[in-house]
């Protein structure tokens, strides 16, 4: 479909040239000779570029723009402007106009500039799709589950999203914390503004500051340009830190300065610069002991965990299981362009009794992978890996023995310490790491990682 274009020029021989040049084009053109006639079209129909002349009788360009934009704030509109009113010209661009041009008309110079402007209106609108669609996947329907654990953490999050302060989610590895963090922002005010992931963990000690503060040239060795920092980068939105229990102590100071001042200073600078920023951290460590441990900085663990939410493992909220199972089956079905309907029986059955040490990320790698392998649009037993098919004849293989509380202690541990963190299995075993720790060396069970 053509673009369309309304000229309000009263000089007929100017209105006429425009006219044709855009015509030629192949752009649908209706040139007038007031604004007010231009003020009537647009009451009648829409045009993608205004192209107005500044001096007209009646009512002048500005104004015409001043009533436009009331109406339509986003509408493109360029004025022409003879050089002795070129003061004039900057008080419309002050008004909304996209551009000026100046007379007498070069025909490539005032193609290019309509050229210019509706290429960026159609980033902009696809800018704004895309925030659209990022606001989809992030509202708080992209939190899948009705279990009285999900639905308590969802009640949670719905009061901290307009609030200004500092969130700590809780959290074993693969309970989506970065989720929540997402659906945090998305909700919040700061939604039009960025949402910056920092995984501490898995960016260098010795590169993560200048990552998160910038440098300026010269600041050391390789240093040879200056370097604007993630937080700098987040002004006006969030930041997300994952894993923020694995930060080094200096660093630590540095951010405590950074949440109290909200101010970035970067590496070799004496300056620094105010800054707007929430910030959400997030850590399967606990914090609490890391901080009577001197690991962690106690006024830096005030500071992020003003409020803190703690994120359900997914065996804690095994109703859910069949609900993620189907959301990813759409999910995955579609990305791999091979739709699968649904889950057998007996394989529903196994996921949803299997413990799922690495939580909602370990059940989407297994529904992905089940669907590569099913040869038809159903998942069975055999599509699933060896650890989840083999997960219940536990008791069965141990039922009929008569093993002592050691025998059956020794067991489960090497059933399930690939499925299990050291913590996990100490728990489930109702003992503390350091009796599971003396239960291996005494059993010569080797640790696995």
């Amino acid at each position: 479909m053509s673009k369309s274009i309304l000229i309000v020029e009263d000089e007929e021989t100017l209105r006429d040239s425009i006219k044709r040049i855009f015509t030629k084009e192949g752009y649908s053109v209706e040139a007038v000779d007031s604004a007010e006639k231009g003020l009537a079209l647009l009451e009648a129909g829409s045009y993608d570029v205004i192209i107005s002349d500044i001096i007209l009788p009646g009512m002048d360009g500005i104004e015409m723009l001043t009533k436009v934009r009331e109406q339509i704030p986003d509408q493109l509109f360029i004025v022409v402007t003879a050089y002795a009113s070129l003061d004039t010209s900057v008080k419309a661009l002050r008004a909304g106009a996209y551009d000026y041009i100046m007379k007498p008309i070069i025909h490539e110079e005032i193609k290019q500039v309509v050229r210019n402007a509706l290429k960026q209106k159609s980033l902009q609108t696809e800018n704004v799709l895309l925030k659209r669609e990022i606001a989809k996947e992030h509202d708080f329907s992209s939190i899948i589950g009705e279990s009285p654990a999900i639905l308590s953490i969802l009640a949670e999050v719905r009061k901290v999203t307009d609030a200004r302060s500092n969130v700590l989610l809780l959290g074993e590895t693969g309970t989506g914390k970065e989720l929540f963090a997402r659906v945090i922002h998305h909700n919040s005010g700061r939604r039009d503004m960025p949402f910056v992931p920092i995984n501490c963990s898995a960016i260098p000690e010795n590169l993560l500051e200048t990552e998160l503060f910038g440098h300026l040239r010269g600041a050391f060795t390789g240093a040879v340009a200056n370097k604007k920092g993630l937080l700098e980068e987040a002004d006006g939105g969030t930041v997300f830190l994952d894993e923020i229990g694995d930060m080094s102590l200096p660093l630590q100071a540095k951010l405590l300065r950074v949440i109290e001042d909200q101010v970035i200073r970067p590496v070799g600078s004496t300056k620094g610069t105010k800054v707007d920023i929430r910030f959400i951290t997030a850590t399967n460590r606990d914090l609490r002991a890391a901080v009577r441990e001197s690991a962690f900085r106690e006024d830096l663990y005030y500071r992020i965990n003003v409020i803190s939410l703690q994120i359900p493992p997914l065996r804690e909220r095994v109703d859910d299981i069949r609900s993620l199972v189907k959301h990813y089956l759409e999910r995955y079905g579609h990305d791999l362009n091979k739709p699968v309907k649904e889950v057998s029986a007996q394989a529903l059955e196994m996921l949803t009794r299997y413990p799922w040490p690495g939580n909602v990320r370990e059940l989407q790698n297994v529904i992905e992978r089940a669907i590569i392998i099913a040869d038809n649009d159903l998942i069975t037993p055999e599509c699933l890996p060896e650890g989840i098919k083999g997960d219940g004849s536990f008791q069965e293989e141990v039922f009929d023995q008569k093993l002592t509380i050691e025998d059956y202690t020794k067991a489960f541990i090497v059933r399930y310490q690939k499925q299990f963190n050291e913590q996990q299995l100490a728990e489930k075993l109702g003992i503390t790491r350091k009796s599971l720790w003396e239960k291996r060396k005494k059993w010569g069970i080797p640790r696995e990682r």
